[in-house]
């Protein structure tokens, strides 16, 4: 999941750091990611709804970014 979400966002030319700060997240979330510790669902969302694409993305359920528009 970390890894998905440091791809998309390079796409999208953000950085991990403005995502954490602009969802006020701690900035050991993609730390704890990337250990295989789980995040709270609402952190999640929070990147979601910041990068514009869908939960089921980042989570790898769907190759489809634009799935939660449809």
């Amino acid at each position: 999941m970390a890894n998905k979400i440091k791809e998309f966002s390079k796409l999208k030319n953000i950085s991990l750091k403005n995502i954490l700060e602009n969802c006020n997240l701690d900035s050991n979330t993609f730390s704890h990611m990337l250990h295989g510790k789980a995040i709270a669902f609402d952190s999640l969302a929070k990147i979601a709804d910041y990068l514009d694409c869908s939960v089921d993305y980042l989570l790898g359920r769907t190759d489809n970014p634009d799935s939660h528009k449809l």
